[in-house]
């Protein structure tokens, strides 16, 4: 699809399976008329099955179109009924609901949302895991609490989901197939090139030895003389 409308963001994605068995990653996109923006999900099936899979779509799409309005939260809830009524699997999920000079977040588990201003690279989520729980107290972590979620979209209550705000700059969300492998330092090399995106993310991810789907969504900062730009109704 393309839209002629200034003032949209370029943005571009990229996934891919790694060493699983299922691509249970996706992403939405979605643009409704007379709407401020776009507004984007990144969304990680919990597991590797085509129920993860299909829950992942599902949660993603559902948020992506909600209404822009309703902002982040009542996203991840419609995401919520949608999983709980067309799936038998889970996921987790990060969306971004576009706002008057950026964007309003919300999550739930360990996908991420970061704001990328061309230098600085800062992280907007807080993981929903068992390990991040235990960090917060000052109390001993284990490799395997990393990959334990405290939140998801087919369990978590509305006081349980992530928020934060945004403005200005670049937006870059990833599944832990791509921020796991790759640290805050790596991320920002690769981004520092304008020329590199959600491709070379992921493809950095999976050659640095990631072991799950890897699936980045970045979004550029808005160009004032932005005329045209493609994007999928949804993804």
């Amino acid at each position: 699809m393309i839209t002629t409308r200034p003032g949209y963001p370029r943005w571009h994605t990229a996934s891919a399976q790694g060493p699983r068995s299922h691509n249970a990653d996706a992403v939405g996109a979605y643009a409704a008329a007379g709407a401020p923006g776009i507004v984007f999900a990144l969304a990680d099936g919990v597991g590797d099955d085509p129920a993860a899979a299909q829950a992942a779509r599902v949660a993603a799409a559902a948020a992506a179109r909600t209404p822009v309005h309703k902002g982040p939260v009542e996203a991840v809830l419609a995401a919520q009924q949608a999983v709980r009524e067309r799936s038998y699997g889970d996921a987790v999920l990060v969306v971004a609901v576009p706002v008057a000079g950026g964007y309003r977040i919300a999550w739930v588990g360990d996908a991420r949302a970061y704001a990328w201003d061309g230098t600085a690279l800062r992280r907007l989520t807080t993981d929903h895991t068992l390990a991040e729980y235990f960090r917060a107290r000052r109390q001993p972590v284990t490799p395997r609490m990393e990959h334990v979620v405290t939140t998801s979209v087919r369990t978590t209550k509305p006081h349980e989901i992530g928020t934060a705000e945004v403005t200005g700059g670049g937006l870059l969300l990833t599944s832990d197939g791509v921020h796991k492998p790759l640290t805050g330092s790596a991320i920002r090399a690769i981004l520092a090139d304008p020329a590199h995106g959600a491709a070379e993310l992921v493809e950095a991810a999976i050659a640095h030895g990631g072991s799950d789907n890897a699936t980045a969504l970045y979004v550029e900062a808005v160009e004032a003389d932005s005329i045209t730009v493609r994007f999928p109704v949804a993804a």
